[in-house]
């Protein structure tokens, strides 16, 4: 029997799975912000909201029930193209797109039915061990430049710990694990993740466009930065907030080098290639601002807040999701690659949503919450846009008429 071409390739069951999921999470979350904090409707009465804090939850959500589709999408797409290894068959990518799909179907019914969270967060945390598999599996296969791709397979089974810790918090276990689990996810997979996509694809793209652009990809770089991400992690889990810096400032300068090494004007003139190198020119700033949260740890307690936190998940994951999604979605759906108006609006909307969240945590200002509520409703309406021009290229033929 053969499948619906929606099941033909990684790229569209997963896309579509985190393009449905953003929308819901942002619009869960758009409606926590709107009554729970800014107080203008009543707070919502879901029964697992009750048992957990909403902000715990957003977390869990955006982290490991957003961008792992899009990334397991990509990777298990381009992964096997970067080793030279043959594409990935429906048994690589099907089973575990079951598990995950299945997991967070699941843990939305848990608003309902809390009992059912355990069993969700157990489906999703052994469709993820599933890609991490495959990922260590293609990770093997000889090609001169592994680097890339064994950092991708590392953080791969480092998001899976962190998805299985928030699962022991849900048996009952004390918040920590939460919290633990969150930040394995944020600094041990996300980040690693999205640094190794950046540094094996944007300095190509844009030589591919740009006549006479010098490839640069620096492995110091890319080892550092990993180090660095580890090392933010490990001293956030243990509370070390005071000497964060210590990764943080390292990570700053080395992640401004990269800016300036792949930047290009030529490069600006193209949307497509400006939406990729706008989103990694967020990374620089967002351990600036980490940084001097560190450094004025003990004199002025919780300043900047959420600030940098967002700057790189809204500012630099989002950003870059916007636009390595959008040009597999052409190119592997037969159309030309260039960035169109649906696209270039919902990257502007993300610009939107990310400074407004960073701006919203700044000390004394009126009506914060009320910020952040209209920063949720920007990347809500940026992914709504998105999805209405990019999501029905997951479930119709390729144009060119190519399989896949």
């Amino acid at each position: 029997m053969q499948l619906p071409i929606f099941f033909a390739a990684p790229h569209r069951v997963m896309f579509l799975s985190g393009t449905v999921q953003a929308l819901a999470v942002m619009a869960f979350w758009s409606v926590e912000v709107g009554g729970r904090y800014a107080g203008l409707w009543s707070p919502s009465a879901w029964p697992l909201v009750s048992l957990y804090p909403p902000s715990v939850l957003h977390a869990l959500l955006i982290a490991s029930g957003v961008f792992p589709f899009f990334i397991f999408g990509f990777i298990l797409t381009a992964g096997p193209r970067w080793q030279g290894a043959p594409e990935s068959s429906q048994r690589d990518f099907l089973p575990a797109f079951g598990l995950l799909a299945s997991g967070w179907a699941l843990v939305w019914a848990a608003f309902v039915l809390p009992q059912l969270l355990i069993a969700g967060l157990t489906l999703a945390t052994g469709g993820w061990m599933t890609v991490a598999l495959t990922l260590t599996g293609i990770a093997r296969h000889r090609r001169t430049e592994r680097l890339n791709i064994v950092l991708v397979a590392t953080a791969a089974w480092l998001g899976a710990a962190g998805l299985g810790a928030f699962l022991v918090f849900a048996t009952g276990s004390p918040i920590f694990w939460a919290h633990f689990g969150i930040t394995l996810t944020i600094w041990g997979f996300l980040l690693p993740i999205f640094l190794s996509v950046a540094h094996r694809m944007l300095p190509f793209f844009t030589s591919s466009a740009v006549p006479g652009y010098e490839l640069h990809r620096p492995t110091w770089a890319l080892r550092a930065l990993f180090g660095l991400s580890l090392a933010h992690g490990v001293l956030t889990i243990f509370e070390q907030g005071r000497w964060l810096w210590l990764a943080d400032l390292p990570a700053m300068l080395v992640a401004g080098r990269l800016s300036w090494l792949w930047w290009s004007r030529k490069a600006m003139k193209n949307r497509m290639l400006a939406v990729l190198h706008i989103a990694f020119a967020w990374l620089s700033p967002a351990f600036a601002l980490f940084a001097i949260q560190s450094l004025l740890f003990d004199a002025v307690p919780g300043f900047l807040g959420q600030a940098p936190l967002h700057a790189l998940t809204l500012g630099f994951f989002a950003s870059m999701l916007i636009g390595m999604a959008s040009r597999v979605t052409m190119g592997h759906s037969g159309r030309p690659i260039a960035a169109d108006a649906a696209m270039w609006r919902a990257f502007c909307l993300i610009q939107t949503a990310a400074i407004l969240r960073v701006v919203s945590e700044l000390p004394g200002l009126p009506g914060s919450y009320h910020v952040m509520w209209i920063s949720s409703l920007a990347w809500l309406v940026a992914f709504v846009l998105w999805a209405v021009r990019y999501a029905p290229a997951f479930w119709r033929p390729r144009a060119d008429g190519k399989a896949g």
